[in-house]
């Protein structure tokens, strides 16, 4: 029975484990949408200014706004850089998070067949038990009723 206690211990703890993988799985793709959302927005603010700019090109422009321009561009481009940086390790993040949640969703699959299993051996081992005492009552019985009769035939009245 302390078999059967420990592995309801030891699911109890795996189930906590597989909700805690799985609360950090989510927060983590969480994380990696939100980079992902920023990623969109950089470069629509970038395709934006680069369509303005041209179109400002075309009205009139200076060498020392063109400058500035290029500048800034180059700066955004920069900083969408360092988003798909983000992005990357995000996605890494998520897929090891993923891979720890699936883990431990495995092992408390895994220790629920061996607590089904243990519980299967000790109801085939009670099972038994019990047909080894039907057995003995029954040549119990046999015994006494086998004795009552021999005992029976050989007194006369």
């Amino acid at each position: 029975m302390s078999a059967i206690k420990s592995l309801l211990l030891a699911i109890d703890l795996a189930t906590r484990k597989r909700d805690q993988a799985n609360q950090i799985m989510m927060s983590v793709q969480n994380a990696q949408m939100f980079a992902q959302q920023q990623m969109g927005q950089l470069q629509t603010y970038a395709t934006e200014t680069e369509a303005r700019w041209r179109a400002a090109a075309q009205v009139m422009t200076t060498p020392e706004l063109m400058q500035h321009h290029y500048q800034f561009m180059d700066r955004l481009h920069h900083a969408i850089g360092l988003q798909e940086s983000a992005l990357e390790n995000a996605a890494r993040k998520t897929e090891a998070a993923k891979r720890l949640a699936l883990e431990a969703e495995f092992r408390l699959v895994n220790l629920k067949q061996v607590l089904k299993k243990k519980q299967a051996d000790m109801s085939i081992l009670e099972s038994r038990r019990e047909q080894k005492q039907m057995d003995e009552f029954a040549a119990m019985q046999t015994r006494q009723t086998t004795g009552i009769f021999s005992n029976g035939s050989s007194h006369e009245y």
